[in-house]
């Protein structure tokens, strides 16, 4: 026999797995399972006979008399997402099930009976993984998952705009896709071993964008483990290094150009000596001598001496270039005249020449000479590329170079294009090195290029070259605006 006032007997309200309350019609608790009661860390005494909607989170107060009162109406299940009160006022996120009983509706004393359970650590965890996955898909970083098996799940906007690749085209591909195979298998065993073990691997890698262009990357990869302690994935970060490596190679070439530099003065001194001895002798010799075949191969050692000399001549420019005067110098005018100077060349007769010039570039504090000089070199250097193309077989073409000057945001650029043979990228960055050349021997010395990257580097301007073989090449000269006078 029930206990006076028991409407559902204790050891059913007990043997619920879940949340189980009854309502009266006026919100009255009329009954209560002991799991409730845990969840909401109150006595049975405490919520027996108290309204529900003291339990209630405030702003959830309106909506749940509106159900409550819909549910004691109809005989149907209705379904409901909530927060109500624990005894210390932290809200608890429940899943219930409100259900009219008895389901009789011509019965005028009826209850709502709640089911449910308590879902807080659910709502935390899909909170978490919201947070999470907006910080993924947000972050400036490069971001990516893979399954246990290293295929791809997942890439943020950002990886694709690292990459070049679209998220559709690498989902389910393998990581390797990447590769530039700068890094041997055995680095790549390595980073596996350790993160299969469930370390954390860190590393620099060379990627390769959908282009083909390769660039350098911090990687950190993350093993993602369960509850269980077994790796369901791996998360990776990219950090993209480009522009550090290019400064570090900027510095090391820096420093190796001012090694050179101490070098090429004492090289200048030297040299330059004994040979000014040694043209003098020949000079002498030819005066008192008549004999043709001495003075044929006297000729032939003037002509090399002369060849020294410019070498040395660029040598001393190079090493002593703090002896010129700064002075307001207008860039365009400079570019004009080194484009006319080479014009007139004899392997410049077949070449048309184009000069775009922005008029509103103000005078900078420059050496007028020295600019001249690495203008009249690189335009030298674009009439015998374009030379050197129409003497090859099938791919004689009108020669054009084009100099253009612009403002680019604080600097003036000066850019300087031709559309000869092109210089292969294996050799691209070796052009600014000394004696490095790519003419044949006699033609020229390997330093005028060299003796360019040291002048505008001396004005804290930069000389970069783009080329394709077989199509031209621009070389691009950066200079600060700041040096205006």
């Amino acid at each position: 026999m029930r206990p006076k006032g028991e409407i559902i007997p204790r050891e059913l309200l007990d043997l619920y797995p879940g949340m189980l309350i009854l309502l009266s019609g006026d919100g009255t608790i009329a009954e209560v399972n002991r799991l409730t009661c845990q969840i909401l860390k109150k006595t049975e005494a405490a919520i027996l006979g108290s309204n529900f909607y003291d339990l209630c989170a405030a702003d959830e107060l309106d909506r749940m008399k509106g159900l409550i009162a819909e549910c004691l109406n109809t005989v149907g299940i209705m379904s409901v997402q909530t927060r109500m009160l624990s005894e210390d006022g932290a809200p608890k996120d429940v899943d219930l099930s409100l259900r009219s009983y008895p389901s009789d509706a011509s019965v005028e004393s009826r209850y709502c009976v709640m089911i449910g359970r308590d879902i807080s650590d659910e709502k935390r965890k899909e909170l978490d993984l919201l947070r999470f996955s907006k910080i993924a898909h947000f972050t400036a970083n490069p971001v990516e998952i893979t399954d246990p098996s290293g295929r791809i799940i997942y890439v943020n906007p950002a990886f694709e705009a690292a990459s070049g690749y679209r998220q559709e085209e690498v989902l389910g591909k393998n990581p390797n896709i990447f590769g530039s195979d700068k890094q041997t298998k055995v680095f790549w065993k390595t980073m596996w071993e350790t993160v299969t073990a469930g370390s954390v691997w860190v590393g620099e890698v060379v990627n390769r964008r959908r282009n083909g262009e390769p660039y350098f990357s911090q990687l950190l990869i993350s093993p993602i483990v369960d509850a269980g302690a077994s790796i369901v994935g791996y998360f990776a970060v990219h950090r993209d290094i480009s522009n550090q490596k290019h400064l570090e190679q900027q510095l090391i070439h820096a420093q190796k150009m001012e090694s050179i530099g101490m070098l090429a003065a004492g090289i200048a001194h030297e040299v330059g000596n004994p040979l000014t001895s040694i043209s003098s002798l020949v000079q002498v010799i030819q005066r008192v001598t008549q004999d043709e075949f001495t003075q044929e191969k006297l000729e032939l050692i003037k002509s090399q001496i002369g060849r020294i000399s410019r070498i040395i001549r660029d040598l001393v420019d190079f090493s002593r270039r703090s002896s010129y005067e700064i002075q307001p110098t207008e860039v365009n005018k400079i570019l004009h005249e080194a484009v006319e100077i080479v014009r007139v060349g004899k392997k410049a007769k077949q070449i048309s020449f184009f000069v775009e010039l922005d008029k509103t570039i103000p005078p900078l504090a420059l050496v007028p000479d020295q600019i001249e000089q690495v203008f009249i070199n690189i335009l030298i250097n674009a009439v015998d590329a374009i030379s050197a193309l129409g003497a090859s077989p099938g791919t004689l073409r009108e020669g054009k170079i084009t100099a253009r000057s612009s403002i680019d945001g604080d600097k003036l650029t000066v850019s300087i294009q031709d559309n000869g043979k092109g210089i292969p990228r294996e050799t691209l960055p070796k052009i600014f090195e000394p004696f490095f050349t790519t003419k044949k021997v006699g033609e020229g010395t390997g330093l005028g290029l060299w003796v360019s990257y040291g002048i505008i580097k001396s004005f804290q301007g930069d000389i970069k070259v783009a080329s394709a073989e077989g199509q031209g090449t621009t070389f691009t000269i950066a200079l600060p605006l700041n040096r205006e006078v």
